[in-house]
């Protein structure tokens, strides 16, 4: 039986950094403590300087600036073109890391998993948009001020850096969003 919550942005818990460097808001993930044993993460993370990133061997990342000018990584040496804001941008958490802002701070989503664990897609959607899903896991992030959700049966208003989490679906969803929305959806393999 499938189990719907809405994480709201106030309560999501701040930890620092694995390297140390800054801090995260963390949205949610599927298990684990700290910065272990979780299959995949979302989180929020604020970023006032240019500089390294930390390590995830093991995991795949989507990150995508949400406030702010933007950045460049450079990603094994390699220079990506800019990140715009909600531009999202894949790399292997194995990678050398570290970002140029291109204006001042940035607050930056980041979905980090492990794909040997779960297969995931990542979308940003603008407008009004209804889609079908069969993932295990289904996250819709709002970026907007007022989101509606509705989910099969159930419906959800979602606020700025909100995020409504679905888990244990086993059919078909029906979802529909009326505004700016990341959807994020998992499957274990």
């Amino acid at each position: 039986m499938s189990q719907l919550k809405v994480l709201r942005a106030a309560d999501y818990p701040r930890m620092p950094w694995k390297n140390g460097g800054g801090s995260t808001e963390e949205i949610t993930r599927d298990a684990g403590a700290g910065l272990d044993g979780f299959g995949w993460r979302l989180s929020i993370a604020d970023i006032g300087e240019s500089g390294g990133f930390s390590t995830f061997a093991g995991y795949e990342r989507v990150i995508t600036v949400l406030q702010g000018e933007g950045m460049t990584l450079c990603v094994d040496g390699q220079d990506t073109r800019p990140l715009l804001p909600l531009d999202p941008f894949a790399f292997s958490g194995e990678s050398q890391v570290s970002c140029a802002l291109l204006g001042g701070p940035i607050r930056d989503f980041n979905l980090i998993y492990a794909p040997q664990r779960y297969s995931a897609r990542l979308q940003w959607l603008a407008a009004e948009q209804r889609f079908f899903s069969s993932a295990g896991t289904v996250l819709v992030f709002s970026v907007t001020e007022a989101l509606e959700v509705k989910v099969s049966d159930s419906d959800a208003q979602l606020g700025r850096h909100d995020c409504l989490q679905l888990d244990g679906n086993a059919g078909l969803l029906d979802v529909s969003v009326n505004g700016q929305c990341c959807v994020i959806e998992l499957t274990a393999r």
